[in-house]
């Protein structure tokens, strides 16, 4: 058996807990350290997780030096991901962090860089990628039976009353939540973003400071348009956390509304004013890469032992990291933006 990963988590907030929960009992995996600005917060997360093995403080740097980790878990707030990634780096850390990647596409340019230039592995978790069902999506779509993709359409609306930092957040809907459902469009439908058209607001109503609301439509590569519809303060018919998808293809369509519910329809006879359709049965495949967090960690770690890239790699996560700014520079300005990651 190979050694295990010696690892320290640095934050020790709310999402830290889906962290925990994944690795306690992940083979291969030595939890050495908590970290957090609050030595009392990465206390009580070792006491409540049973870590008694765990070394909890409050100086990063102190930690890297004295505990030697393989990998740092990156679950502190987005404007404090570019200084804590650089500095895993430099102890020569590999880094899986939480999302968004960075605060800026300057910043993430540099942490990739200094990935690179180090020869270590930063990747970024995108739990999403890992459920079961996105993943017979779009083995769906990518299957051929419907034909090409042309056009694919989101919904996420959800009146989430989180409180805390997010209330005060400026452009909180899209790049604190719509960096998830991008990242899934852009899995889903094989494509890259090539521009965009955003439109963001604050509804009267809304408990948040800034924008909760926005609309944005995608011109991605391939030709295909990605339209996303979102809401953090819509009360009432609430979509799941994974959106309600809708596929448009050559020879059909297909819908999936984020949790275990498909319908898909291909045509078996056209040339009337409606073609005539039959269902197509979606397969949820059994795989490897699933389980949420657990399926991005477990992934991150066996891509370090085996020396495969990861899937949400930071080379490649940066173009999720390019359609929220992309969306926030088109809102901004009122028109559509080239994006460049």
């Amino acid at each position: 058996m190979s050694k295990p990963f010696r690892v320290v988590l640095a934050g020790c907030g709310g999402i830290s807990a889906a962290w925990l929960n994944a690795v306690k009992e992940m083979p291969g995996v030595e939890l050495a350290g908590l970290m957090d600005i609050r030595v009392e917060a990465a206390r009580r997360r070792r006491d409540e997780f049973q870590l008694a093995r765990a070394v909890a403080g409050d100086d990063l740097t102190a930690m890297l030096r004295t505990l030697k980790p393989d990998v740092l878990f990156d679950c502190t707030i987005p404007e404090a991901h570019f200084a804590t990634t650089l500095l895993a780096l430099r102890h020569g850390c590999h880094v899986l962090g939480e999302k968004p990647m960075a605060d800026s596409i300057e910043h993430a340019k540099k942490m990739a860089a200094a990935a690179k230039k180090a020869g270590l592995v930063y990747a970024v978790m995108q739990n999403r990628r890992y459920q079961k069902e996105i993943r017979a999506y779009r083995g769906l779509l990518a299957g051929g039976r419907l034909g090409a993709l042309t056009t694919l359409n989101c919904d996420f609306y959800i009146g989430a009353h989180f409180g805390g930092f997010r209330d005060g957040m400026k452009h909180v809907l899209l790049l604190d939540m719509a960096i998830h459902t991008f990242d899934a469009a852009r899995f889903i439908s094989g494509a890259d973003p090539v521009s965009v058209f955003c439109r963001e607001w604050n509804p009267p109503g809304s408990w948040y400071a800034h924008g909760a609301s926005a609309m944005a439509v995608f011109e991605m590569s391939g030709g295909i348009v990605y339209n996303y519809r979102g809401s953090w303060c819509s009360e009432g018919l609430n979509t799941s956390w994974e959106c309600d998808w809708r596929a448009t293809c050559a020879r059909g369509s297909a819908a999936w509304n984020g949790g275990g519910l498909f319908r898909a329809e291909r045509v078996v006879r056209g040339g009337g004013f409606l073609s005539k359709c039959e269902d197509v049965p979606v397969k949820v495949p059994p795989g490897a890469k699933q389980g949420g967090h657990k399926g991005c960690i477990a992934d991150f770690l066996d891509c370090l032992r085996k020396g495969r890239a990861p899937e949400t790699a930071c080379q490649d996560n940066i173009k999720s990291l390019a359609m929220v700014f992309g969306a926030i520079e088109s809102a901004g300005a009122g028109r559509p933006v080239k994006i460049r990651a």
